[in-house]
Order: C-alpha cells, then structure tokens, then sequence
C-alpha cells in the first residue's frame, strides 16, 4: 500500500481546479470537491493509471531514450546505457518505490510550473495528462 499521493499537486479536476490530498485511515487520497461534497479517491487507483500511461509512451523507445539520457549525463557509455534501459524496462518495480516516497517536492514544483497536470473526473478517471513539449503524433488535426 502506497504512503504518498505520487503526483500530489498535480492533479486537478475537470474543471481546472486543484485537487487537495489526505488520508483515509492510512491510505492516501485525492481530494475532488464535487459541488461542496468532498469525494475522497485512493491515490493509488488516479497514479497507476498515470503510470501505465507513462510507461505506454517508453515501451518500444528504450533504447533511444537510454541513449538520449547517458548522453545529457555526460556519460553517453554502453554500461550507462544499458544501466539506464534496465530501469525502463522494470518500471512497475519503480512505480512500488516511487508510491513509498512520493515524487521530491523540488520535481514537483519543476513538473507544475512547466504545465505538467493530471485532469481527473470526480470519480477518479484519468481524462487528460497535460504534458508540455510533447507532440501528439496521433494524426489527429
């Protein structure tokens, strides 16, 4: 069971406003105030389905985005990479970690002022994730 929102401070309502975190019990939870009623969303359940997202847009680019990463290291090496491409492969490992500690404050202040959101529905339905920079290659005009 997870100790931290993931995306604490990243995730907003459909309407455009911040979703607050707590606690049940010992479960951490998104906050979506529905018209005055507080709906309380296990963090857990809106954060995989972050993950899965991210991970979908990795699966088939490994070994471009090893390479990319060891090279903005300044250590573009083949045991950095393959360092590197390990760890992509084994992000469902990453995702149990990164659930225990949460994201660092300092990256989520970063990821927040460049427009990174999680648009959520009041049931707790990933609807949109807003991330800067990326291109949607769908074909959708």
């Amino acid at each position: 069971m997870p100790n931290k929102a993931v995306f604490e401070g990243l995730v907003y309502d459909e309407y455009g406003h911040p979703v607050e975190t707590g606690w049940i019990g010992s479960e951490p939870c998104y906050i979506v105030d529905d018209q005055g009623f507080k709906r309380h969303i296990p963090a857990e359940e809106v954060d995989r389905q972050v993950w899965q997202h991210m991970q979908g847009q990795i699966e088939g680019n490994e070994d471009l985005l090893s390479a990319k990463a060891a090279e903005m290291l300044g250590q573009d090496d083949i045991f950095t990479m393959a360092a590197i491409q390990n760890q992509l492969k084994n992000m469902d490992a990453q995702f149990e970690q990164l659930a225990q500690t949460g994201i660092p404050e300092e990256t989520r202040l970063y990821m927040g002022m460049i427009g990174f959101r999680i648009i959520i529905s009041i049931h707790g339905e990933v609807l949109e994730i807003v991330q800067p920079g990326i291109v949607d290659d769908t074909g959708d005009e």
